[in-house]
């Protein structure tokens, strides 16, 4: 024990002789994390909005597919009572051709207005048959575009569906994993420690005084194993991306340390829970994100000591990998 504790006061002093250049280096990586967070967000949100405009153009194709199908219905009877008086004139037409043969024998004058009554009643049958024909013709159109408009509307409710089990299963997983989590740290509770679900993530809360003492970026004995029994529960589920975050309270750092000021001091103290948390448990590094979040992101904004201790904590993020979900809603 005291070996470790002499490496781990050679890392600290080795850690307060960080040329200004790498400071600069390690200040631009968290500042880009934390852009590449807000990117994520953003799109997140958009993510939420395309998938609320397309359940609203699902509900218009369906009042489409609704006013079609009415269509459909109306033009089907017109068709019906078309048929009905093609069949009433087929039956004139018959009257009237054996009217005609039993009147050839009749005048000539007579004879001549049955043909043209005759021509006059062909020529109606033919415009009849035509419409007919067109109105046939626009069933089927109709019919067409009911099917499509139907096989759109399967498609995306399949979509939506397909999404909706596996947005399910990602929320089951993450109880699960806030189930798992909290009893392998079961024997920290009321250490400064808690696990929570919010916002689609599971929470690792660890106050200062279960990690550091005052102003530290060494990890204290519990807190290491706290982290160490954290890191086999994580390395059991590969399908978790997690995001370690420093927090401190608004009291400015004090003046001639190493570490310039809150911000670093946040920044470093992630650092040592990435590095303890790797180390032995064979989680894939690329799963892993540090930020710094310095005194900006509170949890108590008052200006009290409970207050501040409640805000000098680290917060171990973690999250499902919604890769598969993205790749459904770019279909």
């Amino acid at each position: 024990m005291k070996r470790i504790l002499y490496v781990l006061m050679g890392l600290a002093l080795l850690g307060s002789c960080v040329p200004a250049t790498e400071f600069t280096q390690l200040s631009d990586k968290s500042n880009s994390l934390q852009v590449e967070r807000d990117d994520l967000m953003a799109e997140n949100e958009q993510l939420t909005v395309e998938n609320r405009e397309m359940k609203g153009t699902i509900d218009q194709v369906e009042e489409q597919k609704q006013q079609n199908i009415e269509d459909s219905i109306r033009i089907h009877k017109r068709v019906v009572d078309l048929e009905k008086e093609v069949d009433q004139l087929e039956r004139q037409y018959a009257d009237l051709e054996s009217t005609h043969e039993e009147l050839l024998r009749g005048s000539a004058r007579e004879t001549r207005r049955l043909l043209n009554e005759l021509q006059t009643t062909q020529g109606d049958l033919t415009t009849k048959e035509q419409r007919l024909k067109e109105l046939e013709a626009d069933i089927s159109r109709q019919r067409q575009d009911v099917n499509k408009l139907q096989a759109e509307l399967e498609t995306r409710n399949a979509r939506l569906i397909e999404m909706e089990q596996m947005l399910h299963q990602k929320d089951q997983v993450l109880e699960d994993l806030r189930e798992k989590v909290a009893e392998a740290l079961l024997g920290f509770e009321g250490q400064g420690l808690s696990v929570t679900r919010k916002n689609g993530k599971v929470y690792v809360s660890m106050e200062e005084k279960l990690l550091f003492r005052s102003g530290s970026t060494v990890v204290d004995p519990n807190g290491v194993r706290a982290l160490k029994q954290l890191s086999q529960v994580l390395a059991r589920n590969p399908e978790i991306n997690i995001m370690i975050e420093g927090h401190t309270d608004d009291v400015p750092f004090r003046q001639g340390s190493s570490i310039k000021d809150n911000w670093d001091l946040s920044v470093l103290r992630a650092t040592s829970i990435v590095r303890i948390l790797l180390d032995g448990s064979g989680i894939d590094p690329t799963r892993l994100t540090v930020a710094g979040r310095g005194e900006f992101f509170p949890v108590d904004p008052a200006k009290t000591p409970e207050a501040r201790r409640k805000n000098r904590r680290t917060e171990i993020i973690l999250s499902p990998d919604l890769s598969e979900v993205f790749k459904i809603l770019e279909l």
